[in-house]
């Protein structure tokens, strides 16, 4: 009997932990600002699929925020045991609960029609110094709900030191994995190189190994490869864009890159081509802060006093329109965009590049990517009249 009262005694001391939990993250939450948009011009139903990251800032308290169907939602407002996800992996996880367990990296996502598959490299370094990895695999089938997983040795591990997943594609029936690695040295030089695994599906075997670039250098000099942002990450892409940075890190001022030696590439899935992109009008800087979808990479310039956006249609290599926003630039301002069904999301941010609030309210500017012609424009409000004790960044600008 002794034994069941403990039990129950310690079951009502958890019950009331976790009341005690939430009447308090309620009383919390209901405390704070909600952020909205008020309308300038336009329709509301074009918020409909609009998803706002954001932080809220007092002092040292930090308290995550969501603005979604222009409603506010904080961190402390979901239930104790969910975390917080990209939206595609939030949707994912609802659909295909089963496959998607322990998977949260979108860029290691691929989605279908029919499949929906995963790969992601598990490392450790041994006593000796030495990589241990391998290629964890994972393909569903979403008619019958088939699963198929499955780990393999990367190739040439001894040489790894890091192995970053950057794309995922099926072609052919066969997995793509998309990598940049930096390798293991002894010496003072530095090899850093993208490297394309492909994976027999049926076989449970790596095919091939393809190293798409190798750069070795020492210091002071420096090589990087970036991508631009990815607008549609899990989804088919015929297509990636890796811009290759040269440069050299001065001991007193800042890095000097050797624009003659970097250069914007493609690589084409289909028909495993690497090429250099012809830019023509678009310089480096333009082409890695641009957002890509495999189709088009699409480019945001400040120009007369206004936004501009360059779209770049990858196959041709060529300019295919350059949008005017009706929206006034602002150097000292940060802005956030996304690209989605002929739409440009433009979210600037009220922020200066030191990431210091100007107080201002965040402008949300939704227009037709040919055309430019505004479909939405609204201005954040908020609903607390000490809101001004708060300060609000912005993390991220998702489109459902």
């Amino acid at each position: 009997m002794k034994r069941y009262l403990c039990s129950i005694i310690i079951g009502m001391v958890v019950i009331l932990s976790i009341g005690t939990y939430y009447v308090k993250v309620a009383s919390s939450a209901s405390s704070l600002p909600r952020y909205t948009f008020k309308t300038i011009e336009g329709s509301d139903k074009e918020l409909d699929p609009v998803i706002v990251q954001a932080t809220l800032e007092n002092g040292h308290f930090y308290e995550p925020l969501t603005i979604e169907s222009n409603r506010t939602t904080y961190g402390s407002d979901r239930p104790l045991w969910s975390d917080r996800y990209d939206h595609q992996i939030e949707r994912l996880i609802k659909e295909h609960r089963s496959f998607m367990r322990g998977k949260g990296s979108i860029s290691s996502l691929y989605e279908d029609d029919d499949f929906l598959a995963y790969a992601w490299v598990n490392s450790e370094f041994t006593n000796n110094g030495k990589m241990e990895a391998e290629l964890d695999i994972g393909l569903l089938e979403k008619k019958d709900e088939g699963e198929t997983s499955f780990q393999v040795e990367l190739p040439h591990q001894e040489r790894i030191m890091n192995v970053d997943v950057r794309d995922v594609q099926l072609v052919h029936s066969k997995l793509q994995v998309l990598t940049m690695i930096d390798v293991n040295s002894n010496n003072e030089k530095q090899t850093k190189e993208v490297h394309l695994y492909t994976i027999d599906l049926a076989n449970k075997k790596v095919l091939s190994d393809k190293t798409l670039l190798s750069e070795t250098f020492t210091y002071p000099n420096q090589v990087d490869f970036e991508m631009p942002i990815d607008v549609a990450p899990s989804q088919p892409n015929s297509m990636v864009l890796i811009s290759l940075i040269k440069g050299v890190n001065h001991e007193e001022g800042p890095f000097e890159e050797k624009l003659k030696e970097s250069k914007l590439l493609s690589y084409n899935y289909e028909t495993e081509k690497l090429e250099t992109v012809k830019k023509g009008s678009l310089s480096l800087d333009m082409a890695r802060s641009g957002y890509a979808d495999g189709k088009n990479l699409y480019v945001v310039e400040m120009k007369s006093g206004k936004y501009r956006v360059k779209t770049f249609d990858l196959s041709s290599q060529t300019l295919t329109s350059d949008t005017e926003l009706d929206i006034a630039a602002n150097k000292e301002e940060q802005y956030t965009a996304a690209f989605k069904n002929g739409r440009v999301y433009f979210l600037l941010n009220g922020m200066n590049q030191e990431g210091l609030l100007t107080y201002k309210p965040a402008i949300l500017l939704i227009a037709d990517i040919k055309t430019g012609k505004t479909l939405y424009k609204g201005e954040t409000v908020i609903n607390k009249k000490n809101s001004k004790s708060y300060q609000l960044y912005f993390d991220d600008l998702e489109i459902k």
